[in-house]
C-alpha cells in the first residue's frame, strides 16, 4: 500500500506588492482568530474567508488548502521561537548556563502566554508534520541548540552532545505544552521554569564534569553561575 503524499503547504504565490501583502495579513489574522475559536477539528478555509471579508477564491489564490494556512500560522509561531532561541543562547556576553536558565524562563513565559493557540496547532499538526517544509522549518531550531551544546560541552562526544540538545528540546516542549494547559500565576510560574533550569544546569555539569575529570586544569560548566 502506498504512503500518503503530505498535503502543499507552500504559499500558491508569494505576494509582492503592498495590497497582497495586506491581504495575506487579513487572511492570517482572521484564521487566528477561527483557529482560537473553533479549534483545529472545525477549521476550514471557509470560515477563515468568512471570518476575513473575503471570498474562498481569495484565500486561494495564496493559500492551497487548510492546512498551507495552518503552516504558515505554525511557522510563524516556530519563526519567534527559533528567534528567541537564538536572540538568548547566542549572547556570549552571559556564560552558558546563565543562557540556558534565561532561555528556560522565556520558554515557559512564552507557553503559558499563548497556551490556547500553541494547543490548536499541536492539535492541527497531524495535517503538515512530515511535509518537507516543516522539516525544514524545525531544523533551524535545532541547529541553535546544537550549537549551543557543542559550545558548553566541549569534552563531550558528539553524540552524547546530540542526545542532550535533544533531550532538552523535547523536555521543553512535552513539559511546557503540558504545564500551560492550565493557568497559571506569575509567581507559579517563576517557581516551575527555576525547578526546570535547575534539572538542565545540572544534568549538563554533571556531563561536562564527566568527561572533563581527567584534564588538570579544564574549565567545566559547573564552575559558572547557574
Amino acid at each position: 500500500m502506498s504512503e500518503r503524499k503530505p498535503p502543499a503547504i507552500s504559499l500558491r504565490k508569494q505576494p509582492k506588492q503592498a495590497r497582497s501583502n495586506e491581504l495575506v495579513a487579513i487572511i492570517l489574522e482572521a484564521a487566528i482568530q477561527v483557529l482560537a475559536k473553533e479549534g483545529a477539528q472545525r477549521f476550514t478555509t471557509a470560515r477563515v474567508a468568512e471570518r476575513a471579508g473575503v471570498s474562498v477564491g481569495s484565500v486561494y489564490q495564496y493559500f492551497p488548502n487548510k492546512a498551507a494556512i495552518l503552516f504558515r500560522l505554525q511557522s510563524d509561531e516556530w519563526l519567534e521561537t527559533t528567534t528567541l532561541l537564538r536572540s538568548i543562547l547566542e549572547d556570549t556576553t552571559q556564560p552558558p548556563l546563565s543562557r540556558l536558565r534565561r532561555l528556560v524562563h522565556a520558554f515557559i513565559q512564552s507557553e503559558c502566554a499563548e497556551a490556547q493557540m500553541r494547543v490548536a496547532l499541536h492539535d492541527a499538526a497531524p495535517l503538515y508534520r512530515h511535509a518537507p517544509e516543516a522539516q525544514q522549518t524545525k531544523a533551524s531550531g535545532a541547529q541553535t541548540i546544537q550549537r549551543f551544546m557543542d559550545e558548553v560541552l566541549p569534552h563531550t562526544p558528539a553524540a552524547a552532545r546530540v542526545l542532550a540538545g535533544e533531550l532538552i528540546t523535547t523536555t521543553l516542549s512535552t513539559v511546557g505544552k503540558h504545564y500551560s494547559e492550565t493557568s497559571r500565576t506569575e509567581a507559579e510560574i517563576e517557581v516551575y521554569a527555576d525547578a526546570m533550569a535547575d534539572m538542565f544546569c545540572a544534568y549538563l555539569r554533571g556531563l561536562d564534569v564527566a568527561m572533563s575529570s581527567d584534564r588538570p586544569g579544564a574549565g567545566s560548566a559547573g564552575s559558572e553561575p547557574g
